[in-house]
């Protein structure tokens, strides 16, 4: 087992104390454990094991067989109870305190059971870079995620210094953003970071989403001051960039806030975020209340505001097909999960009754 102690002066102390401050839930949650349990936060998340912050060390450790059973995997940002026994050299995670928000996106392909990205934060950077990686449709989707989640957007267009059009990607950000902060900034040339430190109080989570090579790794190491991510160049011939990080991970800032790094995303689902979407499209959660139907979908029904709006030229008629698109997919992932849940009852009954059965045949051999 790895372990190293990290923490040893009062500035590493106060780091922990920002890394571990937990709501009133959460501690309250902890507070019913006694014995050999400490608190922590998973700081990075690797193929079988976790790197766990605590008040005074960062350890890797696994998961117990009983989380593990019952499908709860913690995630980089979760605060979790630890069996802690260095005598008998038992450490462990037992338990995930309660999340007080949760980024996921839907499975990609077949697959019914989403992926957490992070959990308990309070913003979340999109971050996109001035040029051709700047995309509308994509942009909705991280919206929609994020708003779902639980914690604040804000939209960051990073290397304003190598497009000639970032004022007008910038303007393109707005449309699509509604209340949504953005943010142009350059973090190589560390123009526009002032603007960023606006949301990184202490003992705030921030996470960084994002295609690869837009500039997350470099914005970190911009904002720590300090080269602590692997950054490598996009392609010049189609802005695309290598996956230079590969691990979530977890960072605390000179002033007090945590920043979560993840790696690029090729594919973005929505999953079940069908409650980012309305937020992610305000203008036609504004027409709908006008529509004849209550349960009006927008799409050729008589009456329809939100149809009278676009054919008004009030609402674009891009943002509605995208509406109706990210609607479908939520839709689908729905029918997914209750068939996946359909499935997991039919396993269960088919193995109570051959459990059943088998009681039967042997209280019949014991006559």
């Amino acid at each position: 087992m790895t372990e190293k102690t990290v923490h040893s002066s009062e500035t590493d102390e106060l780091r922990a104390h920002q890394e571990l401050s937990m709501d009133s839930i959460q501690t309250e949650t902890f507070s019913r454990y006694t014995g050999p349990y400490i608190a922590g936060r998973v700081a990075a998340r690797h193929r079988t094991a976790f790197d766990v912050i605590t008040e005074n060390r960062k350890f890797r450790v696994k998961t117990s067989g009983a989380l593990l059973k019952i499908g709860k995997i913690p995630a980089v940002g979760d605060f979790v109870v630890i069996l802690n026994q260095p005598e008998t050299g038992t450490r462990m995670i037992v338990d995930i305190l309660p999340r007080r928000s949760i980024l996921t996106r839907g499975a990609a392909g077949e697959g019914n059971t989403e992926q957490v990205i992070a959990a308990n934060l309070d913003i979340v950077f999109i971050v996109t870079a001035a040029g051709s990686d700047f995309n509308p449709r994509r942009l909705e989707r991280y919206l929609t995620i994020v708003h779902a989640s639980g914690a604040k957007p804000v939209i960051v267009i990073n290397k304003s210094d190598l497009a000639e059009d970032a004022e007008k990607i910038a303007a393109e950000a707005v449309k699509i953003a509604g209340k949504v902060p953005v943010v142009t900034i350059s973090a190589l040339k560390k123009n526009g970071l002032e603007e960023l430190e606006n949301y990184l109080m202490p003992e705030k989570t921030v996470a960084l989403v994002g295609s690869s090579g837009v500039g997350k790794s470099t914005i970190i190491n911009a904002l720590l001051s300090e080269e602590v991510q692997d950054t490598f160049d996009t392609r010049k011939y189609d802005e695309k960039g290598r996956h230079t990080t590969t691990v979530r991970q977890l960072f605390t800032l000179p002033g007090g806030a945590v920043i979560i790094d993840n790696p690029g995303v090729r594919e973005i689902q929505i999953g079940s975020a069908a409650a980012g979407i309305d937020e992610t499209f305000p203008e036609i959660a504004e027409f709908a209340p006008e529509c004849r139907y209550r349960n009006c979908r927008h799409t050729d029904e008589p009456g329809c505001a939100v149809i009278e709006a676009v054919n008004a030229g009030f609402i674009p008629k891009e943002r509605l097909e995208s509406y109706h698109r990210l609607m479908k997919e939520s839709e689908f992932q729905a029918e997914k999960e209750e068939i996946g849940l359909k499935r997991i009852e039919k396993k269960k009954y088919k193995w109570i009754g051959k459990a059943a059965k088998r009681i039967h045949e042997d209280k019949e051999r014991c006559r």
